[in-house]
């Protein structure tokens, strides 16, 4: 199974030619994905017949949420399930790096009959291995993980100890840095054949004119740079795929 997570119309579009099984959709990828609006979920799709999951995030940061965030959570997740979203994707965690359980099972409960991914705040908790298995009994299918690494090549042996506990109970999808030969090189010694990638690729600005020295966002960002996901880059993670 291989996800590709997009934050356009045309990204959806370049990870449908490339050959998704699924989008994670989200807004700012740039810094790590946030909650979507309805408005480009409907756009997408109108475009590209995949499943979708959707982000659930509400704030860049840490997953330490107040009530005032889950409760916009909540309500987010409430109209994913309205307008027919396939799944969700959440995490939020308690001051001592565990999973907040309470707030996470209200929130299964809010899109009871969809899909569930367990994002990479499990990659912030302080034992992978308590967070496993009270992820399975919240209710969660699936957890995308780095094997609480930087990249999933350097978490790659407890990616596989997660998969070998897990013992088909839940789903691990590999994140953070997959790219085809990391499909090629993981597959094996992890025992997963679930990768989510964005494939993305760095595009000019078509601005002209350029203001510089007036930051929009987080420092050391460049404004005239678009991120979007690459049909070939999702083409190359698919062929190997089919290999495994």
């Amino acid at each position: 199974m291989l996800e590709v997570c997009i934050d356009s119309v045309e990204s959806a579009i370049a990870a449908r030619e490339g050959g998704a099984d699924r989008l994670e959709l989200c807004a700012a990828l740039v810094i790590g994905g946030l909650s979507p609006s309805p408005a480009l979920y409907e756009a997408v799709r109108r475009r590209v017949d995949l499943p979708v999951r959707a982000m659930v995030r509400p704030r860049f940061g840490d997953f330490l949420y107040t009530d005032a965030e889950k409760e916009v959570m909540l309500a987010e997740t409430r109209t994913w399930r309205e307008l027919g979203v396939e799944g969700v994707v959440t995490g939020a965690l308690s001051p001592d790096g565990g999973l907040d359980a309470s707030f996470l099972r209200e929130f299964i409960a809010a899109s009871k009959g969809m899909r569930h991914t367990l994002h990479r705040a499990f990659d912030l908790c302080a034992d992978p291995f308590a967070a496993l298995e009270e992820a399975i009994a919240i209710g969660f299918d699936t957890i995308l993980t780095s094997g609480q690494q930087s990249s999933c090549r350097k978490g790659a042996e407890l990616i596989a100890e997660l998969h070998r506990r897990a013992a088909g109970r839940i789903e691990i999808l590999v994140g953070a840095g997959v790219d085809a030969s990391a499909v090629k090189d993981l597959a094996p010694v992890t025992g997963c054949t679930a990768f989510h990638m964005s494939g993305k690729v760095t595009l000019e600005s078509g601005m002209s004119f350029r203001r510089e020295g007036v930051p929009m966002g987080l420092p050391g960002l460049d404004e005239y740079s678009i991120w979007r996901t690459d049909a070939a880059r999702v083409r190359a993670a698919r062929e190997i795929m089919q290999t495994i």
